[in-house]
């Protein structure tokens, strides 16, 4: 008698399209929409903070560098992983301050130099530019030169601007350096913990994945410092042979800005293509030869060596992950855009392709990392 009441009471109380009990029904409904509230404050807080985690990426790479160093100084002469790091610490520093003493003079002359260079170089390019009648067409439409100068006003807060930024890239950089002291002091201890927020059967897993991601970056670290050595080196030399003034400078500008495929080699060729344009155009054809040489040897000699141990990235890959990210981030997500694309890469193979989908992938360094 009761049961029959009770199924004829659910009758009247179910939803008519999915014949389920209304109750059941909102209370489903309510923990859909909680949860889908929850991740689009979860998105929200991660766009606001993607500038923290940006620099925390970039500490990251620091300790991986710094880590890496040191684990291979431990290995070859048997000291702990504390005094490997300390003393891999103390030649950096000795190193840099070595270097900063015995170049920076020279540095800062041929960096005012540069600036005040470059505006008659590219004066000279476009003089040299106005004789065809295209170019005089499309330089016709360009506003006058002052027009593009700023006034006093303007001057004055444009130099606060730069002031300003000055000073937030110099407070990135002490942050990225202490997030990677951190975390090559006890790396443990930081990994973990993250590998503790996964399910205790996915662990082993996780540990796996998370090695192969350090193992990737620390091979590409080694592979870009050293393409970065090299490329300043040899643009050094060859602009001094060739008679370029400012030759260590633009070695130097070469070396940093090889740490952005693609883009920084472009920016690296400019200036001193202009310069050797104020000497003559044949002297500027053979620096735009010199720097296509130096980029065929790094693409086809050095490049190759480091992808042996780590993953190979297809170029439109990086293309289309440095301008996403550049137009999203800025200069920093352009900086930062090939490693996350690595670490991403590797990540999509391991938990997509390979646990997923079941397919076998290869990936340098997972053996090594599973051992």
């Amino acid at each position: 008698m009761n049961s029959n009441f009770e199924r004829e009471a659910n009758e009247r109380s179910a939803d008519p399209v999915t014949n389920t009990p209304r109750d059941g029904f909102v209370r489903r409904m309510l923990i859909g929409v909680g949860i889908t509230v929850a991740v689009l404050l979860v998105l929200l807080l991660l766009w606001y903070a993607i500038d923290v985690l940006l620099l925390v990426f970039a500490g990251i790479l620091v300790a991986i560098f710094l880590r890496g160093l040191s684990d291979k100084l431990s290995e070859r002469t048997g000291l702990s992983g504390g005094w490997s790091l300390a003393v891999v610490l103390l030649a950096l520093v000795t190193v840099i301050g070595v270097a900063v003493w015995w170049l920076a003079p020279s540095v800062a002359e041929q960096t005012d130099e540069l600036t005040s260079t470059l505006p008659r170089a590219v004066e000279r390019l476009q003089s040299r530019i106005e004789r065809y009648g295209w170019a005089r067409q499309i330089i016709g439409q360009l506003p006058p030169t002052d027009e593009l100068m700023p006034d006093r006003a303007d001057v004055v807060s444009q130099a606060t601007g730069v002031f300003s930024t000055t000073f937030s890239a110099l407070a990135n950089f002490v942050i990225i350096l202490f997030i990677g002291l951190y975390l090559a002091a006890e790396p443990r201890l930081y990994s973990t913990g993250l590998i503790r927020l996964v399910p205790i059967g996915k662990r082993d897993r996780a540990r796996t994945v998370l090695g192969v991601v350090s193992y990737t970056l620390r091979w590409w670290l080694i592979g870009k410092v050293a393409s970065m050595i090299a490329i300043g080196i040899f643009t050094w030399l060859g602009l001094w042979l060739l008679g370029v003034p400012l030759a260590l400078t633009l070695g130097i500008l070469a070396a940093l800005l090889t740490f952005i495929p693609n883009i920084g080699p472009i920016l690296s060729v400019i200036p001193a293509a202009l310069l050797a344009l104020l000497d003559s155009p044949t002297r500027a054809l053979y620096v735009l030869l010199l720097y296509f040489v130096i980029q065929v040897v790094e693409s086809y000699l050095l490049t190759p060596l480091v992808q042996k141990r780590t993953v190979s990235l297809p170029p439109a890959l990086t293309i289309a992950a440095q301008v996403l990210l550049g137009i999203l981030l800025g200069g920093l997500g352009v900086i930062l855009a090939t490693p996350l694309t690595a670490a991403a890469l590797v990540m999509v193979k391991l938990l997509y392709v390979e646990d997923a989908l079941g397919d076998d992938v290869e990936i340098p360094g997972e053996d090594t990392v599973r051992e």
